[in-house]
């Protein structure tokens, strides 16, 4: 007779399908009010949450049909959204779903992207050990070569003048993007394959592929907690901040969806997001998570489905 942990959420207040045979990359706006999601029926489609209509159908190259958006990312106050396959990325204005440039890579493919406000930023993190900082308007590119591998995760404050980043190299650097210069310096014993940034300017996040996750403090880069409880295979694949800072909620690609007392670093409730319907058992990669204003907890997954969570007491 086998026993195991059982989850302390089974069921979602609320399922939305949002593609019809799983996606490539979504993201949910801070503010929880908005979707953007990538898959193989929609292209690109943005959906207004609070009544569950699609807003927008985009298209990442124009004279192409097939859709390889793989990352995604809305700004924190919810005006512009980014998106990027392997080659290229687009800037979209979220109010009124019309584009506002379109850009190539050279040299290496795109691994992970981020915005600021009013999409006047946009970070770029790639495959030869390069992030790129760009101003949209005036086009200055800004290169951060302190990494010597490819990068896994990059993320932004949302004025754009702080940068995080994290590699193959074992290391997650926190830098300005004006100057270059690093500010805080994370070793981890194995690649990091996720990094993230609370949106106030209070906390970094960084975790590896060997389990070890952090909690540090923007201000003065000392550790304030190592996630516990963690598994090797428990990959982190989306990091939200709560509004008062007291609790931390990751999604990974095993569909679990955990709640942490940012703190204690301990784990206080946990939930399996709903996989794809197949014959076999199927995964979930959760790609992104936000706290709605009604005191739910809203996620977006690889299976198609957007799902609202009660936020555990």
């Amino acid at each position: 007779m086998l026993s195991g942990c059982q989850p302390n959420q089974s069921k979602p207040l609320a399922r939305y399908q949002h593609a019809i045979e799983g996606s490539y990359a979504g993201d949910i706006s801070r503010d929880g009010k908005y979707s953007v999601v990538s898959s193989i029926h929609h292209g690109i489609s943005v959906w207004d949450l609070t009544n569950n209509t699609r807003l927008y159908d985009w298209a990442q190259e124009q004279n192409s049909s097939d859709n390889l958006v793989l990352a995604i990312d809305i700004s924190d106050n919810a005006s512009h959204v980014v998106t990027a396959n392997r080659e290229n990325f687009a800037l979209w204005n979220l109010s009124n779903g019309k584009s506002e440039g379109y850009w190539q890579v050279r040299e290496s493919n795109i691994r992970d992207i981020a915005l600021s406000n009013n999409g006047n930023f946009i970070l770029i993190g790639k495959s030869n050990a390069t992030v790129v900082h760009v101003a949209v308007d005036t086009g200055r590119r800004l290169e951060f070569l302190g990494h010597t591998e490819k990068i896994n995760s990059v993320d932004m404050l949302p004025n754009g003048r702080v940068a995080m980043s994290g590699g193959n190299d074992f290391i997650a650097y926190v830098w300005d993007s004006e100057s270059g210069q690093i500010i805080y310096q994370f070793n981890h014993t194995s690649r990091v394959s996720k990094v993230a940034l609370d949106h106030l300017g209070r906390y970094a996040f960084s975790a590896d592929s060997m389990k070890a996750a952090h909690i540090w403090d923007l201000k003065t880069g000392k550790l304030i907690t190592t996630l516990q409880g963690t598994k090797r295979h428990e990959v982190f694949s989306s990091v939200r901040f709560s509004p008062d800072g007291k609790t931390l909620i990751t999604g990974a690609a095993t569909k679990k969806v955990s709640v942490w007392d940012v703190k204690t670093g301990k784990r206080r409730a946990h939930w399996f997001v709903t996989p794809k319907e197949a014959k076999r058992p199927t995964g979930a990669v959760v790609y992104s998570i936000a706290f709605s204003d009604n005191g739910t907890i809203l996620t977006e997954s690889s299976s198609g489905y957007a799902e609202s969570w009660p936020m555990p007491k």
